[in-house]
This record gives structure tokens, sequence and C-alpha cells, in this order.
């Protein structure tokens, strides 16, 4: 804990003391002295104050990104004080407004430290420690430049772009859904976002800070780029077909969108963050034929939807989305979900369920090796009871992409 204000120091020890038989705290009033003591012990979780004299927040955090790649880094800032959280966006996982809450910073230090536990591995922490943004398609990019450097910027224009590109539409979630904007439920909709970081913000994140940046690449050829989006697209557009064809609650359906747009994100954080081991993967899928996840983890030590939950994780999406993501390839393997532990029937269609459902769909009708070896988890689907729902979700599936192509 990092503030340069002693009696705020002692505020949070008082707030946190019943976490004391749970974890071990430390205080410090400044960055340096926050950078001395992380240098004699590591640190899971750092939550710094953004203003402070000498090495202000930001600072700090992006020397902790540095140093500690490992430590989940928690902002502190007023609400007033929007200027200073942009400047951290890069090197911060979660924003707390200030004055805090107890309970939420409980909260959302217990999550960050769940989900390490589940998902994180060495290797999963070098390739997001690496991280700053997730790339955007290049003439999705461009459409956002352009739209937002008009005379009179279209909110539902720029909303459109958002929800078909899933570099923007991670990081527009993850600041609505950071404790910073103190939403009770998460947000899953990127209409909703958008409506919610104003337009002087989003144009803030894009001209400014250029947290959104155009995806270049040598490892996959043009096909294969444009393949990437319009699967992600596809995906999201069956997912939430498949959830209201299940009649799905509203926020369901949102979800299971949201998390088909995202599934593949952690493709491009690795092929942007560690490209040439990247491109040993891709080449062993073409050579060997073998899948795709096989040859991530034997390359890598890791796999994209590991990269890609963890990170949605950290930037506080919904629980429902980063499971989706986190297992989309194989959601037997979901905790509390596997056949050895079967969940009631219609719990089946759910927002894993939806979108692994969706990705076999369009990886089946138009193969990459990018999807290479990904086929239906028919146990999953015999262990949720809804094995027999396969040829009602391929004709919303149909329907819905042919209502698209129309659009």
């Amino acid at each position: 804990m990092v503030d340069d204000e002693p009696m705020v120091l002692r505020g949070l020890q008082r707030s946190l003391r019943s976490m004391q038989d749970e974890w071990t705290m430390q205080f410090a009033e400044g960055g340096v002295e926050a950078l001395e003591v992380m240098s004699k012990r590591p640190c899971d979780v750092i939550v710094t104050d953004m203003r402070m004299p000498g090495m202000n927040g930001a600072q700090l955090l992006n020397e902790v990104r540095r140093r500690s790649p490992h430590t989940v880094r928690v902002a502190l800032s007023g609400q007033c004080d929007r200027e200073t959280v942009m400047s951290a966006i890069g090197s911060t996982h979660q924003y707390i407004s200030k004055p805090c809450d107890a309970k939420m910073l409980k909260d959302t230090i217990n999550h960050a430290i769940a989900l390490r536990n589940q998902l994180q591995t060495a290797s999963v922490t070098r390739v997001v420690s690496q991280l700053k943004t997730i790339p955007s398609l290049p003439a999705s990019y461009r459409a956002m430049m352009t739209e937002l450097s008009s005379a009179e910027p279209r909110l539902n224009k720029l909303a459109a772009l958002v929800a078909a590109d899933m570099g923007m539409a991670a990081k527009c979630l993850q600041l609505v859904n950071s404790a910073f904007f103190g939403l009770r439920t998460p947000v899953s909709s990127t209409l909703h976002a958008l409506n919610l970081l104003g337009l002087n913000m989003l144009k803030s994140l894009v001209l400014s800070t250029h947290v959104f940046s155009e995806f270049t690449t040598t490892l996959f050829d043009p096909e294969e780029i444009a393949w990437l989006w319009e699967h992600s697209f596809a995906v999201s557009v069956c997912a939430r077909a498949i959830a209201v064809a299940e009649n799905g609650s509203p926020l369901m359906i949102e979800d299971a969108s949201t998390a088909g747009l995202l599934h593949n994100c952690g493709k491009l954080v690795l092929a942007s963050c560690l490209g040439p081991e990247y491109k040993m993967a891709l080449d062993m899928v073409s050579e060997t034929g073998i899948s795709l996840v096989d040859a991530e983890e034997e390359v890598l030590g890791c796999n994209h939807a590991q990269i890609g939950a963890y990170l949605l994780g950290l930037w506080g999406l919904s629980d429902a989305i980063v499971e989706a993501v986190a297992w989309h390839l194989a959601p037997s393997s979901a905790p509390g979900v596997g056949c050895s532990n079967p969940v009631p029937p219609r719990a089946g269609a759910s927002v894993l369920g939806a979108v692994h459902a969706a990705c076999v769909f369009h990886s089946a009708s138009k193969p990459s090796r990018l999807s290479n070896g990904l086929s239906l988890d028919q146990a999953y689907l015999e262990a949720t009871g809804v094995a027999n729902r396969q040829t009602a979700w391929t004709k919303a599936c149909v329907d819905a992409l042919r209502r698209g192509a129309k659009n």
C-alpha cells in the first residue's frame, strides 16, 4: 500500500486489519520507499495513490511493471483526476476511486489473487507483463481515428467500430469495469461502455494516450489477419444467437456476445509480444498438423486462451466472460462444470457453452490453421444436458450470420 500521506496509510491499516491473518501487508510513504520494500520482498499486489510528490503513481507502476511483472498493479485516484488515470492506463490492471471503500479494495485484491492462482503460470506472467494494449485491426483503427478527427464524431458509429474489434472493446471495458467507476454490476455491452466513458475520454484514449494500437505482424498473412477478425466477430454474433435461442437473460446474451468477440485476444497478445516464439508454434502447426493450442503449450508453456482470460480477468471483466475465454477450447476443463462434477442440465446453456459452440461452428465453416484441431466437446454437452440442442444452435448461427451479411 503506497501513499505519501501518513494518515491515509494509517486509515488503510485500520480498515484492512481484518485481513492480517490472510495477507502480509506493507505500507510505504511514496514510490521510492515502495520500490525499496519490493526489492527486499516480492509483492503479489501493489496498491498506490496516483498523486504523490517526486515519483507519482503512474511512474511507480511503470517501474513496478518493469521490475516485477508478476505483481498485480492497482491505482487509487480521485474521481476528478481523470488525467492521472489516463497517464497510467498502460501499466495498471485495476483502478479504484478515492475515498477508498475497504470492501471494494478487499474484493479487488481477492479477485486478482484468485484469478492468478487459477490461471497464472510463469509463462502467462511473462507474456502479459509485456503488454500495454491489445492491438486493433488496421482498418478498424484507421476508421476510429478518422471518425474521432471529424468535426462531429458519431457515437453510434464509434460504438459499431468498437463492437467489431477485440482490442478496442477490451480496453473500453477494462476502464468501465474498474472500481474507479464504482458500478454495482459488470458492464458487458460496448455501447453502454462508450456511453459511460463519454466522447472526451474516448478521444483521449485514442488521440492522446495512444492506448489503441494498430496490429502489425509478419506472422500472419493478410488472409489470416482478415480471418482472425472475421472469426472473432462471427463468434460474437453466433454466441449471442445461441444465448437467445436458449432464452438466456439479457446479461447472459450480452456476456456471450462480448466473450465471443474477445475469445481470441490471446492470439494477438502472443503475436505482439512473443513474435519469434509464436512463429515457431505456428510453423509447428503447418508442418505437423497438430492443434494450435498443443503447439502453443509445447513452445511457450501456455496457450492463447489462458493469456486472454488472465488479462481480461485482471482488467475486471465479468467472471462469465473470463471463464468463457479461458475454457472455450475445452469447456470440460472448466472448474465445477467438468464431466466428473456435472451441473444441472439446463445450466449447460451458459456463456461458456455458447462461445465454445459458436467457435467450433465458425471454425468448421471457415477453417484456418489459427483454429486447427478445434472440435466440439461432446462430453461437456452431454454432461450439461444440451447435446440435443446442436441442430437448433447451428440454425441460430446460420440465420444470425445471414442477417448480418444482409445488414
